[in-house]
C-alpha cells in the first residue's frame, strides 16, 4: 500500500513493513524472459508500453507495496553524448569511453527530450497504481554512472581521478547536472519516491567519498521534494547519514540491528542477502523474519541487500513478500 510505504519513509511505526525488491522485474520471471525474446533491453526500457508491462509483472504476481519503474541507471549517459550497449556476460559497454582529460568536457542536451520515455512510463505507472502502491523512480549516482564511461570500469575511473582530478570533477559535475534534472523530471512525472543508486561509491576511501560523492548526494536530494532513498554497496553509515536522503538502503554486509542502533531514528531499507532466496521457502521465511525483527517496527522498508539475482526461484520471491504481509509484530 502506498500510504504504508510513505509512513515507513517518514519513520512512523507500521503494522507491518512495506515491501518491494530491487531489480523487481527481471530474468527470474518467465513472463519477462518471453518479453525479452521480442525486444532488446534498450528497446524495452525506451518503449513506454513495454516498460509499463514489465514494471507491473511482479506487481501482478506478488502485489508489493512499491513498484519500481523498469529502466536503467545508464540512461543519463545519453544526454551527455555517450552511447552504450549491453553485452551478454559483460554488462554495459560505452562505445566512446573517456580516455583523456578533454573527454570529460561534456555539454548536455535537454533531459526531458532525450529520455522523455521515462516520464511517460512514470505517468502510466502512477495512474495505474493510484493509492494501491508507491511509484518508485530511480537514478544512478554521478560517481557510479561515471564509472561506466571509462574503458576499464570503476578501477580506471579511480585511476583517472588520481591522474586528472580536475577533469574528473568536471565529469562528475556534468553527470550531477543531468541527474538533478532527471530526478526533477521523475518527480513531475508521478514518482512518489526516488532512489539514488551510487553503488560503487562504497569502494572509495572516506576522504574521497567526502570530496567526490557527498556534495553531489546533498545537492541531488535537495533538488526534489518527494522522499528519497540512498543505496551504496559496502556503506559507510556515518557518511551516508550526512547525505540528506530520507531513507538509507543497506546491503547485506551490514548488521541490521547494529545499523539501527547507530542510525537512531533514520529510516532504513533492506537488507536480506539476495542469495538467501535460493534456499527453501522455510529458510526464506525464517531469514526474512529475522531481518524484520532486527529492523524494528518503525521506519523500515523490507527489501533485499541488492537486486534479485537471475534464476531466483519465483516461489521464494513470493515467500519473501508474503512474509512481510503476514508477519506478526
Amino acid at each position: 500500500m502506498k500510504e504504508l510505504f510513505l509512513r515507513a519513509v517518514r519513520g512512523e511505526r507500521t503494522e507491518r513493513p512495506p515491501v518491494w525488491l530491487m531489480r523487481q522485474a527481471g530474468r527470474y520471471l518467465p513472463e519477462y524472459r518471453e518479453m525479452r525474446d521480442e525486444y532488446t533491453f534498450r528497446e524495452a526500457i525506451s518503449t513506454p508500453d513495454v516498460a509499463e508491462r514489465v514494471s507491473l509483472q511482479p506487481y501482478e504476481r506478488f502485489a508489493p507495496d512499491g513498484v519500481v519503474m523498469y529502466s536503467d541507471i545508464l540512461v543519463t549517459v545519453e544526454p551527455l553524448g555517450f552511447d552504450y550497449r549491453i553485452e551478454s556476460g559483460v554488462g554495459p559497454v560505452v562505445d566512446d569511453p573517456v580516455e583523456k582529460p578533454e573527454d570529460a568536457n561534456r555539454e548536455h542536451g535537454d533531459v526531458r527530450d532525450g529520455i522523455g520515455y521515462v516520464g511517460e512510463l512514470l505517468e502510466r505507472l502512477s495512474a495505474h497504481l493510484g493509492n494501491d502502491a508507491a511509484t518508485i523512480g530511480f537514478a544512478g549516482g554521478p560517481f557510479t554512472v561515471a564509472s561506466y564511461v571509462f574503458d576499464g570500469g570503476r578501477d580506471e575511473a579511480r585511476r583517472f581521478r588520481a591522474r586528472h582530478p580536475d577533469a574528473f570533477g568536471e565529469l562528475l559535475d556534468a553527470f550531477a547536472d543531468v541527474t538533478e534534472e532527471y530526478m526533477r523530471f521523475q518527480e513531475e512525472s508521478g514518482a512518489d519516491v526516488i532512489q539514488l543508486f551510487d553503488t560503487w561509491a562504497g569502494e572509495l576511501a572516506p576522504d574521497d567519498y567526502r570530496e567526490y560523492v557527498l556534495p553531489y548526494h546533498r545537492r541531488l536530494f535537495d533538488a526534489v521534494d518527494v522522499p528519497t532513498v540512498l543505496f551504496v554497496r559496502n556503506p559507510n553509515l556515518d557518511l551516508m547519514s550526512e547525505s540528506g536522503a530520507d531513507v538509507l538502503s543497506l546491503d547485506w554486509t551490514v548488521d541490521m540491528s547494529e545499523a539501527r542502533d547507530e542510525l537512531g531514528d533514520t529510516p532504513v531499507q533492506g537488507n536480506l542477502d539476495p542469495a538467501r532466496l535460493f534456499g527453501t521457502r522455510e529458510s526464506v521465511r525464517r531469514e526474512t523474519e529475522r531481518v524484520i525483527d532486527e529492523a524494528g517496527d518503525a521506519g523500515h522498508i523490507l527489501n533485499l541487500g541488492h537486486g534479485v539475482m537471475r534464476n531466483t526461484p519465483v516461489e521464494n520471491v513470493e515467500e519473501f513478500v508474503e512474509t512481510a504481509k503476514t508477519v506478526e509484530r
